[in-house]
């Protein structure tokens, strides 16, 4: 499906994995309270979504399923999936770009990061679908990685340290059908310096007698 035509299914209905799933969310809730687990139902539904159709998104007809499984108004499921940014509430693509413009990643090549995801996934900046329907570009506050600003996190993985030819290249692969691995792109072992990690190497070690 594609996020240039948004088109809302007519049913939705948990599969095997999904309903997997949702036995063990609503276990952690006492009896009553199943409601507190909409937020990881909508994450549930999300995944499936994409599995299905290669968009992650929330269709309405879903939220009415969530509602229906923990005894909600379907009003309430609607406010949480409408509130929070990382449910999308529409088709998108393949692949979602979200690019951290927050100060830190800002100071450290972030705008880079966006021309890359501009230029290599052909959008035309955040909000924008690939016509392939490959891409859809989003711009998001603090990722919580700013020591390895700037990030771009795809789907749910964290690309960190980029500039704009790592961006390009992380881009070209996922064309490509790779999947690089998360982390680095400058290979620092999480956030220890370039070059690897300095931390106590100037005290000598106590020799064991």
């Amino acid at each position: 499906m594609s996020a240039h035509h948004h088109e809302e299914p007519s049913s939705f209905a948990f599969d095997a994995e999904s309903e997997a799933q949702i036995a063990k969310i609503l276990a952690r809730y006492p009896e009553g309270k199943q409601a507190s687990g909409v937020i990881p139902l909508l994450y549930v539904v999300q995944k499936q979504m994409g599995r299905q159709t290669g968009s992650a998104w929330v269709p309405r007809v879903a939220m009415d399923q969530v509602a229906l499984r923990l005894s909600m108004a379907p009003i309430r499921v609607y406010e949480v999936a409408t509130f929070y940014f990382m449910f999308n509430t529409k088709p998108i693509g393949r692949f979602h770009l979200q690019v951290c413009g927050t100060t830190p990643c800002w100071l450290r090549g972030s705008d880079e990061v966006l021309r890359a995801c501009k230029d290599a996934g052909h959008l035309a900046g955040y909000g924008d679908t690939s016509e392939d329907g490959l891409f859809t570009l989003s711009e998001v506050e603090c990722l919580g990685g700013c020591v390895n600003a700037p990030i771009l996190q795809v789907d749910d993985d964290y690309y960190e340290d980029l500039d704009y030819d790592s961006t390009v290249r992380l881009i070209e692969a996922l064309k490509r059908g790779e999947r690089p691995r998360p982390g680095s792109a400058k290979g620092r072992l999480c956030s220890a310096p370039e070059g690897g990690p300095e931390t106590l190497l100037d005290i000598p070690l106590v020799e064991e007698k």
